[in-house]
């Protein structure tokens, strides 16, 4: 059973491919050398049986006594020689005049031996093939010719060892398969060879994506073949494009943002200016107006992250980020005496998107230990299965359980004697999740809440 990624690797495909190919293309190439090499030894192994039956039919004659005999004995010794293999004999058909006799005339090298032929139906002058059993049972190949010489018929037999035919063959065969084997080695490791140069700018292709993923490059850059090169270059351009669009995005959020800014810091001066003669009108006014100011920041702030989240080539440093908020958060709350600590980690830790997004995200985190803290805030950072995790704890009273979901929602307040709009969680939490990230609120070591920021890592460790 193949696996689900080998089965989609294009690598995996090409290399099956060629192997299979490779494969049957051997597989025929030795089945038919064979066959032709043993076509050409068989037609070898007759055609020296044709010589030997052709000066045996010229060198026929009879004697005095009308039994055949031979002007001059064939000139191959191993006729001569017993059981070497090669062997003739005459033998006299039935006539009129003389009945049939078996090994009428033999050669030498069938010793005592008469070689038993079928009397199968021949026409005169044709030559027939097949085979027998022949001295110490070896299997003989047998060209025998059927003559009539003065009226006497005559059968003429020349056979040799059939192993004469087939040893050249297995010897072949096995020297064949072994070089074929040989040169599917070396065409299998060619093919790998080049499955995996040809293959090689993928991998720089997937090595240019990586670094555009990581925040170490804005573009897709690198030297590819002149195939792959369009394709680099379309996908350049469509980043481009797609940058400038989110560029167009975020001025026109910011120029709305603006726009309406404007028009609810005038009411917001107006309101002012009539709140402290009792009006309930204009203090009206002035809340709404700054519900509406928090309103357009929480939306600007979620249409600004939601142009730059799947942007490539975002890459963030974590420590500045921390140690600025760290700053700013002891300087704006100064008076409370809170000890705020970061634990250390990694330098190497980096968020996967921008900057100001992290500092929003984490400013509304660590402004709300702030605010709900006792004495002590405490800040760890790790790198997590490609995540970066970021929990910041107080030693405040806490959220009950039961509490926490919905103090992710938009608006909620878990105190109405705190300062806020009960946006900050909700933003951090929209921003999260825009990211592929998430919040989570649990219990603290310290006693108060936990506060945990997950969010795409860049080269986690």
């Amino acid at each position: 059973m193949i696996p689900a990624t080998l089965r989609g690797s294009l690598r995996f495909r090409l290399l099956l491919g060629t192997l299979f190919w490779i494969a049957a293309s051997i597989l025929i190439a030795g089945w038919g050398l064979g066959k032709l090499f043993h076509q050409h030894v068989e037609t070898q192994f007759y055609a020296e049986l044709k010589t030997h039956l052709d000066q045996l039919t010229a060198q026929l004659a009879l004697d005095a006594q009308n039994r055949p005999t031979l002007a001059l004995p064939p000139s191959d010794p191993r006729l001569n020689k017993p059981f070497a293999g090669l062997y003739w004999q005459i033998d006299r058909l039935a006539s009129a005049e003389f009945p049939a006799t078996a090994g009428a005339l033999r050669s030498r090298s069938l010793w005592d031996q008469v070689l038993s032929v079928s009397d199968d139906a021949l026409a005169a002058g044709a030559d027939h093939r097949h085979h027998i059993a022949g001295p110490r049972e070896a299997m003989l190949g047998v060209l025998e010719r059927r003559i009539t010489l003065d009226d006497l018929p005559l059968r003429l037999i020349v056979a040799a060892d059939a192993n004469l035919m087939v040893e050249p063959v297995a010897r072949f065969n096995g020297q064949l398969w072994l070089a074929l084997g040989v040169l599917g080695l070396g065409l299998a490791l060619a093919a790998l060879v080049q499955v995996v140069v040809g293959l090689a700018p993928l991998r720089s292709l997937h090595a240019a994506l990586g670094r555009m993923r990581d925040g170490d490059a804005q573009r897709m850059e690198g030297s590819f073949p002149t195939e792959i090169m369009p394709l680099v270059n379309e996908f350049n351009s469509v980043l481009a494009q797609n940058a400038a669009v989110v560029e167009r995005a975020r001025t026109q959020a910011g120029n709305l943002a603006h726009a309406l800014k404007t028009p609810l810091s005038v009411l917001a001066n107006a309101a002012h200016a009539h709140a402290g003669r009792d009006d309930e009108l204009a203090r009206l006014v002035e809340t709404q107006v700054e519900t509406a100011r928090k309103q357009v920041d929480y939306h600007l702030a979620r249409a600004q992250a939601a142009a730059t989240a799947r942007l490539p080539g975002a890459r963030t440093p974590l420590a500045p980020v921390v140690d600025g908020l760290v700053r700013a958060m002891r300087r704006i709350h100064a008076g409370r005496k809170l000890d705020l600590v970061v634990a250390p980690f990694p330098a190497t830790l980096a968020f996967r998107g921008e900057e100001h997004d992290l500092q929003e995200m984490l400013g509304n985190l660590i402004d709300n230990a702030c605010k709900w803290a006792s004495a002590r805030i405490e800040i760890q950072a790790r790198s997590e299965l490609g995540q970066l995790i970021v929990a910041v704890d107080d030693d405040g009273k806490g959220i009950a359980a039961a509490q926490r979901e919905a103090m992710l929602q938009r608006g909620v307040r878990a105190d109405q004697q705190v300062p806020g709009t009960g946006l900050g969680l909700s933003i951090v939490d929209d921003l999260a999740r825009m990211y592929g990230g998430h919040l989570a609120l649990t219990d603290s070591p310290l006693g108060g809440l936990r506060a945990v920021l997950s969010l795409p890592a860049v080269n986690a460790p």
